[in-house]
């Protein structure tokens, strides 16, 4: 059968958002047509989404991403005989693309393997439309998504380093500002209100944490908040109250009531994981 072109889709206005940014953006590169024409459909019923691009080969994914704007890939594993690699450079050449992986069924090994080298999400190809739709917004908005048992599978990895022998990860100094960074996000914080504690701006925190998971070889929040309450890295670090309201008190206010994915409790268990019904770390 003859390959279909990379293409944008018909449906998709270059001005339709009047360059503001409302819409997520997203290409999708799957191996099955059927599939592909089911996913345009769904989001055709959003108001907030478009497909600007489509790929039936991992060399017209690489050339979509290369060509189209996008926000999100969505990207079938089957693409290429290793997915996991293939996530990894995508994100290197495309550093701000958000990539959600389709995988044909449950498999522990993909997962943990994709979670690790950057994926954003990570559904089945038997996803909900409605979950999908929902995956898509949560990880333009910055956030992780993995069903239930995804997230028994990080968090079972995660636990089994404690019974690594010692030398089997280098211990890692941390800075006091990056200690007392990583300590607000273990108590759930948002990179809103960590600024707002620590007397500085959200590109600053980002700036840091970045830094942060390169140090310890992490890739998101979760896995800093698993490695740091196993390895006690944050143990007794006190974080600052927020500041007094001023002008602004409403909004000091509203963040300091803000919820995060991640808690600590006392005993150094994660407390909280931000799981639903849906499936999706929040």
């Amino acid at each position: 059968m003859a390959t279909i072109p990379v293409g944008v889709e018909e449906n998709f206005g270059a001005g339709d958002d009047g360059g503001k940014g409302q819409f997520v953006r997203v290409i999708v590169a799957d191996t099955q047509a059927i599939f592909r024409a089911g996913l345009r459909k769904v989001f055709a019923l959003e108001d907030d989404i478009r497909v600007v691009g489509q790929a039936e080969t991992m060399a017209q994914t690489q050339s979509a991403a290369a060509k189209f704007t996008a926000d999100v890939l969505i990207f079938e594993a089957a693409l290429t005989p290793n997915p996991v690699e293939a996530v990894a450079e995508m994100l290197r050449q495309n550093p701000k693309l958000r990539v959600v992986v389709v995988t044909p069924g449950a498999d522990e090994e993909l997962t943990l393997d994709l979670f690790r080298r950057g994926a954003h999400g990570i559904v089945s190809r038997e996803v909900e439309p409605k979950l999908l739709v929902e995956c898509l917004r949560k990880v333009v908005a910055g956030e992780t998504w993995l069903d239930p048992q995804g997230v028994r599978w990080v968090m079972e990895a995660y636990r089994n380093q404690t019974n690594r022998p010692a030398g089997a990860r280098p211990k890692v100094q941390l800075t006091p500002k990056e200690t007392l960074i990583v300590s607000c996000v273990t108590q759930g914080m948002k990179n809103k209100e960590i600024a707002l504690r620590v007397g500085t701006t959200e590109q600053v925190v980002k700036n840091y944490l970045r830094k942060v998971y390169d140090k310890l070889g992490v890739a998101d929040r979760l896995e800093l908040a698993l490695y740091c309450l196993n390895h006690h890295v944050v143990d007794n670090t006190k974080v600052p109250p927020l500041p007094a309201p001023a002008e602004n008190g409403a909004a000091n206010a509203a963040a300091a009531g803000a919820s995060g994915s991640i808690a600590s409790s006392a005993s150094g268990s994660v407390s909280a994981v931000g799981t639903d019904s849906s499936g999706k770390l929040s």
